[in-house]
């Protein structure tokens, strides 16, 4: 102890002046160290064994108004290095041990923090070691621990036994064959800062030792009402064995459409999909809101990223199909384009990548690359079917946004805090809002009146200006963003809108991209320059490779870009302007070839399906301490916990887009737009509540 003691003075030297004062002394003696400017003082009291003096100084803690914050406390018995530990010595240290429980439970009320040390090993192989020392055994020093274990395993004291693993790790580094080395001093002072520190610290990583963040009151309702529906759900089951045994037969009706299967049906009602939920929002809760499971910080190599990557491209090689669909940007395609992109996010986001500037950027692209579909798919959408109804407007954002509204209420995280959701969100509410806005453009009002086009053009204008007047001012921009009620679903849990801003402004264009490559791909085809109704290539041979060299000087351009920028704040302002060259260049090279465009990978696809689930569940489950850190399930067995953790998320991402499903039809009803509405009333009504208990209003 007085080694540790000594190690964190040393720690403190840049702060040691002529406003503090130090009273060293022989190491079996009590010594003192205050630091005015930090206000802090710190004790070491010499014990060698649980006795008079140490028992009667906790009594004296507990009786002060001022208590320390923090004790960390060890020892054994007087005649230590006589070696000879009987099972009487031990009964003895264990009583006296016992004595001292009350005054640790009394002082811990008062949130005094208290840790006691086990005893480290000995390198009895040391050829240093002291003749007081060769007494020793670290088979009677495993006695002491267990002991101390035996007894403060149910009080509030913490036992600090991460000191004794590094010790034992390092114990070939051990001076004399007893004294911990410089570098296990530090480990342990840093342990000791972490566990005091880390509770008033807002680190922005997996760091340890810090306390569960404690529940509100709207997370015990959520969860009570979760509770609720666990409970209905298992009397149904219950009622429904009881009548099986009975001998009664339950009929479920057909499916009217072959191709799509009847989610709303008695076999999967909203009550067992709402209990599915809760058991999985438990799960969520436990692992990244409790210290249930460890967690560790991210550290990359250009091995962990690499490796996985590479793994991954070559087995979605080996799940080639044949795609019944031959258009550009299919559903299969597109599906697949999700699929892979997702799954180098996740690897980028478990080995924390974003150190390196050119994938840090290539993943901004990717993230780009689902808002480029976004304005893409939704524009052709409307242009074939001119639907731009409410209840196909809810049903999108229901899908979008039901897990994350989920998430917010049962971890206790703003909407902000899943970005990506609220960026897609906002920008399908900005691509509903000027497709829906008169005069409708549509594929058959194109051919009936081509002045249509000239209304195309101006919307598209209107939607470039507005966005760059708001870009222009971020004052401006703030005044908007940051107006009540809606403030709350863009800023922080700090109440900051920065994040937001970053966010928005680095794909401000990206949805119109989208939409303008829609609109020029389509009006295109109108005039039989594109072909993809067939198998064939979409141009003739020399056109396509003119095509194909265009894509790859695209892609080639902007890998460019990325390798000579100096800094991602650079590389992020010019990136607005350029991010739809790689895009483009990537769909040119996918589509130019009938083979290519008709052939998809499945494996990628299905991971496409549940993507946006992906990207939401990966935050708790996957991840760790608000996405700074890496769950840690199994400790010790870093590559078999990363497959049992992805194993668990990739499943629990696939039942959540399921229930989502589920759920949908009786949310937001089809061809309904009257319940849809009422649902939406009911659900701000319900937000009311919510929205003053967190300040909204």
């Amino acid at each position: 102890m007085r080694l540790v003691y000594e190690s964190f003075l040393q720690h403190l030297e840049p702060h040691v002046d002529d406003n503090a004062s130090s009273m060293p002394g022989d190491p079996l003696t009590n010594s003192e160290f205050v630091d005015y400017k930090l206000r802090l003082r710190v004790n070491y009291i010499y014990t060698n064994e649980i006795g008079k003096t140490m028992i009667e100084q906790f009594a004296k803690w507990n009786n002060e108004d001022n208590s320390p914050s923090a004790i960390i406390a060890s020892c054994t018995y007087s005649g230590f290095f006589n070696g000879n530990v009987t099972d009487d010595i031990i009964t003895k240290f264990s009583a006296n041990l016992t004595r001292l429980v009350r005054s640790i439970d009394e002082l811990t009320k008062k949130k005094t923090k208290i840790l006691w040390k086990l005893q480290d090993y000995v390198n009895v192989d040391n050829k240093d070691l002291t003749d007081e020392w060769k007494n020793i055994r670290n088979s009677d020093i495993d006695k002491f621990n267990q002991a101390i274990f035996d007894i403060l395993t149910y009080s509030n004291v913490r036992i600090w036994s991460s000191s004794k693993l590094i010790a034992n790790g390092l114990l070939s580094e051990m001076k004399n064959g007893w004294k911990l080395s410089s570098l296990a001093l530090q480990h342990d002072i840093q342990l000791l800062l972490n566990m005091y520190c880390n509770d008033y610290m807002n680190y922005n990583d997996g760091s340890c030792c810090s306390s569960a963040e404690s529940y509100t009151i709207l997370q015990v309702v959520t969860y009570a009402v979760f509770g609720v529906c666990l409970t209905l759900a298992f009397g149904m089951l219950l009622k429904r064995f009881i009548m099986n045994l009975r001998g009664h037969t339950f009929y479920s009706p057909l499916s009217q459409n072959d191709t799509t299967p009847d989610i709303v049906s008695e076999i999967s009602p909203p009550i067992f999909a709402l209990s599915t939920l809760a058991l999985i929002m438990a799960y969520f809760y436990l692992c990244d809101r409790t210290n249930f499971f460890m967690k560790e910080n991210k550290y990359y190599s250009e091995f962990s990223f690499w490796i996985p990557l590479g793994y991954v491209f070559v087995l979605g090689t080996f799940f080639t199909e044949d795609s019944r669909f031959t258009k550009v940007l299919h559903r299969d395609q597109t599906n697949e384009l999700k699929g892979w992109m997702m799954l180098v996010i996740l690897i980028y986001n478990m080995t924390g990548a974003d150190r390196i500037t050119p994938i840090y950027m290539y993943i901004k692209v990717l993230i780009s690359g689902y808002l480029f579909l976004s304005g893409y798919g939704h524009f052709t959408y409307i242009w074939h079917t001119g639907n731009t109804g409410l209840t196909r407007f809810l049903q999108i954002l229901f899908r979008m946004n039901f897990m994350t509204v989920v998430l917010c209420l049962c971890m206790n995280r703003p909407y902000q805090f899943y970005y990506f959701v609220p960026l897609i969100s906002f920008w399908f509410c900005m691509i509903y809002f000027v497709l829906a806005m008169p005069p409708h453009i549509t594929a058959l009002d194109i051919e009936s009146n081509p002045y249509q086009y000239l209304y195309l053009v101006l919307k598209f204008v209107c939607l470039m200006t507005v966005i760059t007047i708001l870009y222009m001012s971020e004052v401006f921009f703030e005044r908007i963003f940051v107006t009540r009620p809606w403030k709350a679903l863009f800023v922080t849990t700090d109440d900051d809108i920065h994040e937001w801003w970053h966010t928005w402004k680095l794909d401000r264009y990206t949805i119109s991209y989208g939409m303008a490559f829609a609109a020029i791909f389509h009006i295109a085809q109108k005039y039989n320059l594109i072909d993809d109704n067939n198998h064939g290539n979409l141009f003739s041979r020399r056109v396509s490779l003119f095509a194909t060299l265009a894509g790859i000087i695209g892609i080639g351009f902007y890998t460019t870009f990325s390798f000579l920028c100096r800094n991602k704040q650079d590389c992020e302002e010019i990136h607005s302007y350029i991010v739809f060259i790689p895009i483009v260049g990537y769909i040119i090279l996918r589509n130019i070839s009938g083979m290519l465009r008709t052939r998809f990978s499945s494996f990628f696809a299905w991971f496409g399906k549940i993507s946006l689930e992906l990207f939401i569940c990966q935050y708790h489950i996957w991840l760790a301490a608000d996405r700074h850190g890496v769950l840690v399930l199994v400790p010790g067995f870093p590559n078999l916990n990363v497959i049992i953790s992805s194993f668990i998320f990739i499943c629990a991402s696939h039942e959540v887009h399921r229930l989502t499903e589920v759920l949908l039809p009786y949310a937001v009803p089809t061809n309904d737009w009257k319940s849809a509405l009422r649902n939406l009333l009911i659900f701000l009504l319900v937000l009311i509540p919510i929205g003053r208990y967190d300040g909204m209003f």
